[in-house]
This record gives structure tokens, C-alpha cells and sequence, in this order.
């Protein structure tokens, strides 16, 4: 079992300073409860501080609430029990004595130093640097997931699948999905009290880290003037202000409710603008879930092995030609052959797995849709201003006609958007011809705010340079770790973005994707879950990093897939 003494030739030297400890602690716990008078009761002691599976909370892990005496109680629980239940006071049918103040401080800061000293002998120095939860449930073996089970199983009989959307399922990957209590940082809790690093960040827009406190304080003063407001807001103005001064192809903007809707919006507006009804997308790239996108689509649609999804009728696609990723000559052939509105595609694949374009590719695409004079549209909902602050776009130096964004310029909250040159986006009602698109929640007060806010602190210096250094670490390290083990592997990052296949590689498309050991991967997913780490629950999706996680996260990461990749 990953972390625990057996994996380290000084255990023995652990465990025996461990006991030695303890008996120090009992010994001052007799000495205490003998000259007792005070009437602090134990019992309460007893069943607060020394209940099983006590966490440990750093002061890291408190996010600036601070350390309480509850926290140091917990911290010393373990070690605690053990000296009190090796005597006369934790016998069955007992009352617990009286006790001092003075008793419980020294009881527990003995009790603390034996856990910190035997942690300090056990652990890799690595691991000393990661939140204690985190090593606790790594090294006690169980992973309970009760209420979990419990909560998904009721809500299968209340929503389709037990699920508001396909991949959270984990059909993939089997086993039921672990259902959220919280997030913070770098981490998510469960219901059942388990901690994670997570990969996932709200499938991309928690770059700052999920609930940072300064998006936090942000939302709180607009909340104070409203929820909602179905009106014009000085916050759209702002948020589009800085979209347009960061991408490179934007110079309008529409807000919408999500990137679906935002991809639906553009579709038709390039048809409305070229007035062609045709388009051009990629065997694996997902742009939602409108009726024209469903053809070869990636993401959930190849998680569940649909090749589309009914429902669709036939007219709805019969304008949405397909060609290959990275395969300039399909995209040329079907160029030649129709009158195209516009070629759309994620410029970085995040929805059959993490796959970049090549350089030539993306410039070639340039050159062809000019060509042929159709519009270049980059699907950035999940690579804008996450892999750059100009997105994909100003990354690859590569500028297309429209773009369409989500994720992280909503800060965590439900937004998209698209945006382009001024002549395009004159066609959207009610600026011109109308080419209608409206929205309740459109610009929502509240979405804007941590917008701003998100997009304020990734302007600071230093935070894609974070980003890039950690996930390059990361990806190198679990990488590494499948090849030690014997493991085919291959994949990648750029900036916060990355993932790899259980294949040789290299992936170019999605039909290279499909190549990966999906099954192998299900068995590495359940097993770094019931190790602390929650990763996105398909093959077919890209993993997530944020500002939150630190050089500790990603060594502590890489150390629980070196021991997974060996029991695959």
C-alpha cells in the first residue's frame, strides 16, 4: 500500500521512536490525571478529538481561517488514542476521570510530536510537503465512498443517468462517480469526507483555483445589487472591453450563457454572413451540443460510443461536412467540392484527449479558408486564456475570422461568448440584417464580476509561467512513470492543459485516440481516485491545472502514479 512503512527500509527505526513517543505521552498522561481537580470532562475529549480517521488540518489546508485548538486536537487524535486506550482509562465500561487544562495541552502535544516524528522517519521527503489528508487516506488503505453511492443511487431515479451532463457518470471508467461537497485551491472534497487534487477544475474554468478568495469577494459586493438584472450592465462593458484587448481576432463581442450556446450562435451568424450554408468541422472536436455539431463529435459522445446521437434528423447535419485533424489535404478536398460558410475547430484538442495542432496545420487552415473565402473560427471555450492570455490564437500566432469562448471568462460561473471582426458581427440583431440570437441570463451581473476578477489575476505576472512550469512537471513525471512500469504512453501540455493515451503514439487525430487502452485507463482512473487524486473520468478529455496547485501537488501526484502504473 502506497505510504506506508513497508515501502521504506526505516520503518522499523519509525516505529520504534513512534512507541517510544507514545509511552512518553502516557506516562505524562498519568502523571496529569493523578494531581487532576479541574472538571473537564474526558468523555467529551474522547469522542470530539479521538474519533476514528480524524483529518489533519494544515494550516494550508484552513485557507487563512487559521489554526484552532480543534485542529491541533485532530492532528494529535492517532497517536493520542493509542497511549490513552493502552491503559486503565479507555477500558469498556468506565467513566472517564477528570481532567486538567494543563493534561490535555501536554497529553496532546506529546501525542503531536510522536505523529510528526514518525511522519518525518516514514515519509519521502516529498510527501512531507502535501496536505497530511491527503497522506492519511493514501496510507490507511480505505476509501469509502457510502454517501456517495447512496446520493447517485437516488439520483438515478430523479435525473437521466444520475447526471446534468454525460461524462460525470464515469460509464467510461466504471464504478459509481464520487459526488462533490466542496472545492477549494487545488482540491475537492466529497460527501464522504475524502480529499483530491483535482485535474479536473470544473472541466476548465477554475484556473485560479476553485472559489479563490478575491473572485469570491468580488461576487459578494455584486450580489448585494442583484442576482439578475435582464437589463444593460456597466460589467458587460468591462469584461468585453478586456476580451477585445486580449484576442487577437475580436473586436466585437456577444455574451451568451455557455459555450453551446456561444457555438450556436456563431453558426449562425457565419451563415448569415457568407451566406453559405455549408460547414467544415473535425472528426473529434466538440462545439456542444446543438443538432448541427453531433456528426463524429468527441468528448462525451465518444465516451458513450455513439457515433452521433438520435434525435438528430438528417436535414440538421446535412450542412456539417467532416474532415481529419492535423490533415490539411481533407480539409482542401472538401473545400474544392462545396461552397463553405466557415471552418470551425478547437485549435487545441481537448475533447478526444489533449491533442495540439502542428504549427503547419493551423497556418495552412489561414491560407486555404482565404482561399476559398471561407471563415477561419477557433473554438477557444476551453483553450481561451487558458493555454495564453490571447488564447490559442495569439499562442500559435495564427489569427481566425471568429472565435468562440467560455469557462474561464465566467471565473466558474455558467457564460460564452463569441466575438469578431466588426463587419461579422454586424450581422447579429439588433446591430444589422438581423441575425437573430438573444438570451435571459445574457451578461449576467454576477458572471461578469468573477470574469473580470478571473481574467485581473491572470494578468499578473509570473501566472502562465506557473502554469506551464507545473503541468510540464506534471505530464513529464506521470509519463515517466508509465514507461518505468512498462507502459506504452504518450502525450503532452501547453500551459494549464494536458493529457496522454495509454499508446505509442503519436496522436495526431482522434482516430490515433482511439488507439489508447481505454480499459487500462479506467483501471489507472479508479486507482489514483482511491488515492487522492480525481482526474477527468474519460480517455477522451483533457486535465486541468490552476494557479492554486503548487510544486508539492504535482511531486505528490507523480509519487501515487509511479505506484499505480505498477499495479496496472
Amino acid at each position: 500500500m502506497y505510504g506506508t512503512t513497508a515501502k521504506h527500509p526505516e520503518g522499523q527505526k519509525s516505529t520504534s521512536l513512534f512507541a517510544l513517543c507514545g509511552v512518553a505521552a502516557t506516562v505524562i498522561l498519568f502523571g496529569l490525571v493523578s494531581v487532576s481537580q479541574s472538571n473537564v470532562q474526558t468523555q467529551a475529549y474522547a469522542t470530539s478529538t479521538l474519533r476514528p480517521g480524524a483529518q489533519i488540518l494544515t494550516a494550508r489546508n484552513a485557507y487563512g481561517r487559521g489554526a484552532t485548538h480543534t485542529t491541533v486536537a485532530q492532528a494529535a487524535s492517532v497517536p493520542a488514542m493509542a497511549a490513552i486506550q493502552s491503559s486503565e482509562l479507555a477500558r469498556p465500561g468506565h467513566a472517564y476521570p477528570k481532567m486538567s487544562a494543563t493534561f490535555c495541552a501536554v497529553a496532546l502535544s506529546a501525542a503531536a510530536m510522536a505523529a510528526f516524528v514518525s511522519a518525518m522517519l516514514r515519509k519521502k521527503p516529498a510527501e512531507l510537503l502535501l496536505p497530511l489528508p491527503i497522506a492519511m487516506a493514501a496510507a490507511s488503505g480505505k476509501f469509502v465512498t457510502d454517501k456517495s453511492n447512496e446520493i447517485f443511487e437516488e439520483a438515478k431515479t430523479l435525473m437521466p443517468g444520475g447526471v446534468s451532463s454525460p461524462v460525470r457518470a464515469f460509464k467510461s471508467v466504471g464504478g459509481n462517480p464520487i459526488v462533490f461537497d466542496r472545492v477549494k485551491g487545488a482540491y475537492c472534497w466529497d460527501v464522504d469526507g475524502n480529499q483530491y487534487i483535482d485535474y479536473v477544475g470544473s472541466w476548465g474554468p477554475a484556473i485560479v483555483g476553485h472559489a479563490n478568495d478575491e473572485v469570491l469577494d468580488s461576487l459578494r459586493e455584486t450580489l448585494k445589487k442583484g442576482t439578475s438584472f435582464g437589463a444593460p450592465c456597466a460589467l458587460e462593458n468591462v469584461l468585453a472591453k478586456m476580451v477585445i484587448a486580449a484576442v487577437p481576432s475580436v473586436e466585437m463581442v456577444r455574451f451568451t450563457n455557455s459555450g453551446t450556446e456561444a457555438c450556436m450562435g456563431m453558426l449562425r451568424m457565419v451563415r448569415a454572413y457568407t451566406k453559405r450554408e455549408k460547414v467544415i468541422k473535425f472528426e473529434g472536436c466538440y462545439h456542444g451540443h446543438a443538432d448541427g455539431f453531433l456528426v463524429q463529435a468527441g468528448s462525451g459522445v465518444a465516451t458513450l460510443g455513439l457515433p452521433d446521437s438520435p434525435g438528430v434528423p438528417a436535414g440538421a447535419t446535412a450542412g456539417t461536412l467532416v474532415a481529419q485533424y492535423n490533415d490539411l489535404a481533407s480539409v482542401e478536398a472538401l473545400l474544392k467540392n462545396h461552397e463553405v460558410a466557415a471552418v470551425i475547430l478547437e485549435p487545441v484538442v481537448g475533447n478526444s484527449g489533449f491533442i495540439p495542432p502542428t504549427k503547419e496545420f493551423l497556418v495552412g487552415l489561414r491560407e486555404l479558408t482565404t482561399k476559398y473565402g471561407a471563415l477561419l473560427v477557433f473554438d477557444e471555450v476551453m483553450t481561451g486564456f487558458r493555454i495564453a492570455y490571447g488564447c490559442a490564437q495569439s499562442y500559435f500566432g495564427v489569427t481566425p475570422d471568429v472565435t468562440t469562448m467560455g469557462k474561464v471568462i465566467g471565473g466558474g460561473l455558467p457564460v460564452g461568448a463569441y466575438g469578431g471582426r466588426k463587419d461579422i458581427m454586424s450581422v447579429v440583431a439588433p446591430a444589422g440584417p438581423p441575425m437573430y440570437q438573444a438570451g435571459t441570463l445574457s451578461g449576467n451581473p454576477l458572471a461578469m464580476a468573477a470574469g473580470i476578477k478571473t481574467m485581473e489575476i491572470l494578468q499578473r505576472p509570473g501566472s502562465y509561467e506557473h502554469l506551464d512550469k507545473i503541468t510540464k512537471k506534471l505530464i513529464a513525471g506521470i509519463l515517466e512513470a508509465g514507461r518505468e512500469a512498462g507502459h506504452d504512453v504518450c502525450g503532452g501540455s501547453i500551459s494549464g492543459m494536458f493529457g496522454f493515451f495509454f499508446c505509442k503514439g503519436p496522436v495526431l487525430n482522434y482516430q490515433d485516440a482511439t488507439k489508447s487502452d481505454t480499459k487500462k485507463f479506467a483501471r489507472w482512473h479508479r486507482l489514483m481516485l482511491e488515492h487522492g487524486v480525481y482526474l477527468a473520468p474519460s480517455q477522451f478529455e483533457a486535465g486541468f491545472t490552476s494557479l492554486a496547485h503548487t510544486e508539492a501537488d504535482i511531486d505528490k501526484t507523480i509519487a501515487i502514479a509511479r505506484e499505480v502504473m505498477k499495479k496496472l
